[in-house]
């Protein structure tokens, strides 16, 4: 099974597809960016894609719920990782001798607090993500200049921990899904997650109405983010995630909304997973395929 990430092997992602997919031999497909993940399920380069999706820190990873849905992909399954960050460098280096940290602008922005205790002249650069930036040190020997990343990659990469847990804050969780386009089915888990789209008309009190109808059918909101509508100034689309017990209410509330908003998506309907059990994906035909 193919599933591209975002980074390399040792990095978040790579972590997160060993989470979701302990058991299974999977090959990576590794991009550069978010964007190029989502092309590579769309062009059938992987069959899945792994992202991140938010952050307690750095919060919504907001280009991502874009790339989501407007390629038409469908959330399958979600995991989640504490995150503890490490600053490394070649195994000759000590702190005093860094005047270059570089890192995934995300990573970095975990770090914030950290890093501002450095001088004026210490340079902070974003990267690609925090993986190739710890191998580049590494293979390129680069000395006085180090990375943020995690414990796993300074393992991977022989190099030296000279900080350990430099997030700002202790307690930081990444969640990641698991996407792919519509025709795969998960096997061991009942749905009682959904991610859904909806775009609001300017008639007044719409927003309440389709929270009510969602209060009236015992789903509970576990998020709402509000997100622009590219191309369209000052209209703004919601994405939302919301949990439930039974399937059957929560496609009757669906369908109730569809009347109330403007425009209505169910991006994915999964199995909340905080405890990261492993996914077990059944491939669908379609059209013979």
């Amino acid at each position: 099974m193919k599933i591209a990430i975002q980074g390399i092997e040792g990095s978040f992602h790579d972590e997160a597809v060993q989470k979701l997919f302990p058991q299974q031999e999977v090959d990576l497909v590794m991009c550069d960016s978010f964007d190029a993940v989502t092309q590579s399920v769309k062009n059938d380069k992987a069959e899945f894609g792994v992202i991140a999706i938010e952050n307690t820190i750095a919060g919504s990873i907001l280009p991502n719920y874009n790339l989501v849905e407007g390629g038409g992909f469908e959330i399958f399954d979600e995991v989640f990782l504490n995150i503890q960050m490490y600053l490394m460098s070649l195994e000759s280096e000590s702190i005093i001798d860094i005047f270059e940290v570089h890192s995934h602008p995300v990573a970095l922005l975990q770090c914030k607090d950290y890093l501002r205790k450095f001088p004026p002249q210490f340079k902070i650069i974003e990267g690609k993500d925090t993986a190739s930036e710890a191998k580049r040190i590494k293979e390129n020997n680069l000395e006085g200049v180090a990375a943020i990343a995690g414990k796993q990659v300074a393992e991977r990469y022989g190099l030296k921990i000279l900080d350990s847990n430099i997030q700002d804050i202790k307690e930081n969780q990444t969640r990641f899904v698991l996407i792919g386009k519509k025709g795969a089915t998960l096997s061991n888990k009942e749905p009682n997650k959904a991610t859904i789209k909806f775009v609001l008309g300017s008639e007044v009190g719409t927003l309440s109405a389709a929270l009510q109808i969602m209060a009236a059918h015992d789903i509970n909101l576990t998020k709402i983010q509000s997100l622009p509508v590219l191309g369209t100034p000052w209209k703004y689309a919601f994405f939302v995630d919301v949990t439930f017990q039974d399937i059957q209410n929560f496609q009757q509330a669906m369908e109730q909304l569809e009347n109330v908003v403007k425009e209505l998506k169910i991006v994915g309907t999964y199995a909340q997973n905080r405890e990261n059990v492993p996914s077990k994906l059944s491939k669908v035909l379609e059209n013979g395929k």
